[in-house]
């Protein structure tokens, strides 16, 4: 199969992408993501057409959060969208006339990882995205595993914390309240009201108080060297590498790609996770360690894989 499409669903965009064999974006347009499921599957289908002009398309892959069943065809639970058991690969493929691959964004990602990205040369893969929530895949002697019904690598609300923080998923103590861009906010907020001395460059970067402190604050001021910054990404890591170790003693892969926004800031947040990991793996010192590695392919991950898993069929 040659060229198909790829399409990332956005909280504030949709993008489409042409993308060859070889894992190349040819060409891309983007349409604002509407408010309503059916403007969504229109919203769809506009930037599909758009993209395709010019090009001989042989089948669309659609990356959407969400929890996809095991057909591939529709969207069970959305929360972010409020789809309900969305028919999306039906009505999408009414609208465009192409064959459609439905697949949840988080593995789209993963398999965008594994086959041109930092998984080149395993087969053995689970990864792991830290944005403002925490979700993921895994890949198995080289196949993406979904689980029986679709919906597996829904690490972000594994429980870590009996009785922990309130998740938005209904649960407590989900492991996204601990390691996910949301909780890197919640932890510079906290140390900079408990210690404000310690966090002059972060406060300074906002409106000089916790509540007004963001994420892309906590990043700069880390780089400059605020304590409350670093010591904030720290505590991140410190819940992921833990995380990682335990999902190694189920998956016992050769590598975890990290991805998402939080993993841009490279070594900052990298190797305290890989510390971490060392720390909390059963058994470290005489078993072999998997290696924890940096995403590569950044955010059009989502796009390049959901393209590619159209091509697999």
């Amino acid at each position: 199969m040659g060229l198909t499409i790829g399409v990332d669903i956005g909280g504030t965009k949709i993008a489409a992408g042409v993308v060859d064999e070889e894992g190349s974006i040819l060409e891309t347009s983007q349409v604002s993501t509407p408010h309503t499921p059916e403007g969504v599957v229109d919203a769809i289908a506009d930037a599909v057409r758009i993209v395709s002009e010019g090009h001989e398309i042989e089948a669309v892959g659609i990356g959407a959060a969400g929890y996809v069943d095991d057909k591939r065809a529709t969207v069970l639970f959305a929360p972010n969208i409020n789809w309900r058991h969305e028919a999306l690969k039906d009505k999408v493929e009414q609208r465009v006339g192409l064959p459609v691959v439905v697949e949840n964004d988080a593995n789209a990602a993963a398999w965008g990882e594994y086959r041109f990205g930092a998984g080149v040369g395993h087969d053995d893969v689970v990864c792991i995205t830290l944005g403002t929530g925490l979700g993921g895949g895994i890949i198995i002697g080289g196949r993406l595993h979904r689980g029986r019904f679709g919906v597996a690598a829904e690490f972000g609300h594994i429980r870590v914390v009996p009785d922990g923080l309130l998740c938005g998923c209904g649960s407590q103590g989900c492991w996204e309240q601990y390691a996910s861009g949301r909780a890197l906010v919640r932890y510079a907020r906290q140390r900079a009201a408990a210690t404000p001395e310690n966090a002059t460059v972060l406060l300074g970067l906002g409106d000089g108080t916790s509540e007004g402190i963001e994420g892309k604050h906590i990043s700069d001021a880390a780089r400059q060297g605020d304590p409350v910054a670093i010591d904030s990404f720290r505590e991140l890591a410190r819940w992921a590498g833990a995380g990682l170790a335990d999902l190694a003693s189920l998956f016992d892969p050769s590598a975890f790609i990290v991805g998402g926004g939080v993993s841009d800031e490279g070594d900052l947040v990298l190797e305290p996770i890989r510390k971490s990991f060392r720390r909390w793996l059963v058994g470290n010192q005489w078993r072999p360690h998997a290696q924890v590695l940096a995403a590569q392919l950044g955010g059009k991950a989502g796009l390049v894989g959901a393209a590619d898993l159209a091509r697999q069929g």
